[in-house]
């Protein structure tokens, strides 16, 4: 909602990128969902599909916990415009069974992920590609110079294009363990999907593992790292000294501002 002065701010991104020759990502309203069912955001969810229309220029990064209002609250059907990127939360096994075949459904340039709070191990790599139609039972050089989708690689189209990992923070936060970010690190590498890792949130590893009962300040969390049932030790240091380094590195990769979209093979 806010003021009219700050519905404005995109409509000068947009003429600074366009300026520039560079667009800019814009994440959508971070302190709530444009997909919520409820009257009072039905009018600025309108406005916002009318910003969204005179800024090409901006990568819309828009975020939802309902994929489900997605197909009815959006003005676009099956035609999406190439700059507006639809991405769901995902925090745990349930929510990506839940919510991911949901996601794939939009014809969207950019699909992504949100693993923030990520609360428990998450397996998605069965949902990073799609079988060809147009391959199916050709040579994959000369199938996919008639369909001509560049994301078709070995007979396989991607369907997710960004994840987004993180630790929950705030007074209640839960701890993250090490190894759910890591597995979905190593899921991304394989299926070659950039991986962003944002933050560890209010608590970090200690760099030990432990067993036993509960300590102030400590958490042991994630499977067991060995037979004798040793798990990760996690200490609460606070959002910022806890950081965003991932087994000593950060991993910043995102989608390219001009991504070639992946969704459509047709012959």
């Amino acid at each position: 909602m806010l003021s009219d002065a700050y519905w404005r701010k995109p409509l000068k991104w947009n003429r600074e990128a366009q300026q520039t020759g560079i667009p800019r990502r814009v994440f959508c309203a971070s302190m709530a969902d444009v997909f919520e069912d409820h009257p009072q955001v039905t009018t600025a969810r309108v406005r916002l599909w009318q910003f969204i229309e005179q800024t090409p220029w901006l990568r819309w990064q828009v975020l939802t916990k309902r994929p489900e209002n997605i197909a009815t609250m959006a003005p676009w059907g099956d035609t999406w415009p190439d700059h507006v990127w639809i991405g769901t939360s995902v925090e745990d096994q349930q929510r990506a069974d839940e919510r991911i075949p949901l996601l794939l459904q939009v014809n969207a340039s950019v699909r992504f992920l949100s693993c923030e709070p990520l609360l428990g191990p998450v397996w998605i790599s069965d949902y990073m590609w799609q079988a060809c139609a147009c391959c199916e039972g050709e040579g994959h050089d000369e199938a996919c110079a008639r369909c001509g989708d560049s994301h078709c690689e070995s007979g396989h189209i991607r369907k997710l294009d960004w994840v987004i990992v993180g630790g929950e923070s705030g007074r209640g936060a839960r701890p993250m363990a090490p190894q759910w970010a890591t597995n979905l690190r190593d899921q991304c590498k394989q299926n070659r999907v950039p991986y962003f890792f944002k933050q560890w949130g209010e608590w970090a590893p200690s760099g030990q593992i432990a067993i036993g009962g509960k300590r102030p300040g400590r958490a042991l969390v994630g499977e067991p790292v060995d037979g004798l049932g040793h798990r990760t030790e996690m200490v609460r240091l606070g959002k910022g000294k806890a950081g965003r380094l991932l087994d000593g590195q950060s991993h910043d990769a995102v989608p390219p501002l001009v991504p070639t979209r992946a969704t459509t093979c047709g012959a």
